[in-house]
């Protein structure tokens, strides 16, 4: 008996200890906040188990008791928009009874406690989260727009910026706090400060409803959707499920330090991949391997679509004079992962998808005759393949004196399709927020439950070649976080990713509108989610248009017609139904109330037949409808507007949207 009451003791000491070592009041309530209107407001933080807590605020109260880990949770309000107020939270110094949000409501004594938090110059409104890339990240003073920066002067705008933390597991605290907008407050810190889509989404925001709002941003350039995703909602779609399950195991071997992430690397090869279990790095090239011309991806080499492994090899000769030389073999960027032999030797390996190969290649593995080149390429996404620039491809003598170029047809063999194996392993690292759940952890669910009115999302750039996943993906986290911060289905505001790279002569296939189209698709399929374009706000040479005022304003138009309830047009025109005859498809579009074209003819629409070769059409506005046709197709069977890259089109409605990129067909 006396064991267990010891053991109890240090439990309790134990969870006392960690109550006392976390803020006694979350770090998201802080002087200057907003928080949100018409709901019940959960405000928390850590104490001495057991202890109680009172908040009040503006004539609301709630008494509650922290539980055995030292968390307390109280609710209060609903209040309505307005402020300032004060908020003030204690451990009062002697309670007998316990009211309000408790587990019991048994009489109780408490001892006396120094915690105390007052919280001046609070707000009621509306409160948005700002989330994505590095779209999302560029701070108001990076957009060369000092204009806006000069106005950003409003007590009614507050803003809280999580920083950026890559987790394992979910956080329960993220340390920051609110700030009032000011030209200063809202320009300072990296990349130009808060962002500017957040910012100029705000304003328009604050103007139309006249009460104060909240931006919380939460942003990571470069990162994919699923680091923003929770485990659980990941482990519902079966092709993170794997690799969930896998991250798991490496977590609880983390933590006992039994982790070899080499090892995991090693057995996923010799259990995934035929070539890696059969030493293709060994063998010569036979029958069973092609050709393909290098550099260049392997999707535009007759491989489209394919993510997997592939091995390539190269065979180059040396005189006895120059095999006795050192050499630096230099493959340019390869994308995802390589590992690299030569003659049956590693010589390197890296797993950065834009990082140029440059590996030593001692003269002690070289052979007079022919020596060859293994390269075995994983793929995980997006393009693959060996894909720099034709100057990236040689091995050179240390000494300069032989140059071999490398460029030219390459022996390859296609080893294993990504669908037929396990989920590559992750290592857990505090470098890559592009880790499943990473950023989810460290950057949302510290602020969890927060309540809010919606978000806004400009992402997408770093799922492209994943379209028909993130179709799934995206709405899977949307439902995720509704569920999460426990006030239904909020508003959520997608940008669709902008015009980007060189203007294509012709029509072609494209992995940027492929992922616009799931972008489009979510959005109206997704309930209470909407959409803003930005495909002729772009720019060719830069993946950061700088046009954020535009991009803000279609938010903005959303948001006040689908969460606010404003009648007001707030999409572009949209693909309807089609007819097809006499040689012509005709389109009806809804929201198309104006339509038209900036300048003449109208642009954009490219047609195809039974063969599937899509050329420029021509395109006549008739009301609500584009009738499309060319005299190089007679019996046209598909029709594409905007289907590029960097498209060039110019339908619009009368409000001065821009019409939705769409295909008919696959």
């Amino acid at each position: 008996m006396r064991r267990i009451y010891l053991i109890l003791l240090a439990v309790i000491m134990l969870l006392a200890a960690y109550g006392q070592d976390m803020p006694f009041v979350h770090h998201i309530f802080s002087n200057d906040m907003v928080i949100q209107r018409d709901v019940k407001v959960p405000v928390w933080g850590w104490t001495t188990p057991g202890e109680l807590v009172k908040v009040n605020m503006y004539g609301s109260n709630d008494l509650v008791r922290a539980d055995a880990a030292g968390k307390w949770l109280a609710k209060i309000g609903p209040f309505k928009a307005g402020g300032p107020y004060v908020m003030r939270i204690e451990s009062p110094p002697m309670v007998a009874e316990l009211t309000g949000n408790t587990a019991s409501a048994a009489p109780v004594k408490v001892t006396s406690s120094k915690n105390k938090a007052i919280f001046f110059n609070v707000m009621v409104g509306d409160v948005w989260i700002c989330s994505g890339q590095s779209n999302m990240e560029m701070g108001i003073g990076a957009i060369k727009a000092p204009q806006d920066v000069a106005k950003a002067d409003n007590e009614n705008i507050r803003f809280f910026t999580v920083p950026k933390s890559i987790q394992f597991e979910p956080q329960q605290i993220t340390n920051s706090s609110w700030q009032v907008c000011t030209p200063k407050s809202i320009s300072s810190g990296g990349w130009g400060g808060f962002s500017a889509v957040g910012y100029l989404f705000g304003k328009n925001i604050q103007e139309d409803q006249k009460i104060p709002i909240g931006l919380i941003g939460t942003y990571w350039g470069g990162t994919v959707a699923e680091a923003w995703t929770s485990s659980e909602a990941l482990s519902t779609m079966p092709e993170f499920a794997s690799a969930i399950k896998n991250q798991n195991i490496a977590i609880e071997n983390m933590k006992i330090g039994k982790d070899d992430y080499n090892k995991r690397v090693d057995d996923w090869w010799v259990k995934n991949d035929p070539g890696s279990a059969a030493k293709w790095d060994t063998a010569t090239a036979d029958k069973e391997w092609l050709t393909m011309a290098l550099p260049g991806l392997w999707e535009d080499k007759g491989m489209p679509g394919f993510d997997g492994v592939v091995w390539f090899k190269k065979e180059f000769k040396l005189t006895a004079k120059d095999a006795a030389k050192d050499y630096m073999l230099s493959l340019g960027p390869i994308d995802d992962r390589d590992v690299t032999w030569v003659n049956g030797e590693k010589v390197g390996g890296i797993d950065v998808w834009n990082e140029a190969r440059k590996y030593k290649v001692p003269a002690k593995i070289l052979k007079e005759g022919i020596n060859i080149i293994t390269v075995r390429v994983l793929d995980t996404g997006g393009g693959g393949g060996i894909y720099g620039q034709p100057g990236d491809l040689t091995i050179n003598s240390n000494d300069s004196t032989n140059k071999i170029s490398l460029v030219g047809d390459w022996k390859y063999r296609v080893s294993v399709d990504l669908k037929n194996t396990a989920a590559f392993p992750l290592q857990l690292s505090k470098n890559n927020p592009n880790a499943p759940t990473a950023l989810y952890n460290g950057m949302i669910a510290p602020i969890v439950p927060f309540p809010v009115k919606g978000a806004i999302w400009y992402q997408g750039e770093a799922n492209v070649g994943r379209a028909k996943q993130y179709q799934t993906l995206l709405p899977t986290m949307i439902k995720d976080w509704r569920t999460r911060f426990g006030v239904g289905n909020f508003g959520f505001y997608i940008v669709q990713l902008a015009n980007f790279m060189a203007i294509k002569p012709e029509p072609t296939d494209s992995a940027w509108a492929e992922l616009r189209e799931a972008q489009a698709i979510i959005s109206q399929e997704t309930p209470k989610t909407g959409m803003a374009l930005a495909i002729d706000i772009g720019m060719a040479n830069d993946i950061h248009p700088t046009n954020k005022q535009e991009v803000a304003r279609r938010l903005a138009l959303a948001a006040e017609a689908m969460t606010y309830g404003k009648k007001i047009e707030y999409s572009g025109p949209v693909m309807g139904n089609i007819a097809i005859g006499d040689g012509k498809i005709r389109v009806w579009f809804k929201h198309a109330v104006g339509l038209t074209s900036l300048g003449e003819p109208v642009k954009g629409f490219a047609i195809a037949g039974e063969d599937g070769k899509y050329v420029w059409a021509d395109a006549v506005i008739e009301r609500d409808t584009v009738v499309i046709s060319s005299p190089l197709v007679k019996k046209p069977k598909n029709v594409r507007y905007a289907w590029a890259d960097n498209p060039i089109c110019n339908l619009y409605n009368a409000a001065g949207l821009p019409a939705v990129p769409f295909r008919t067909g696959k």
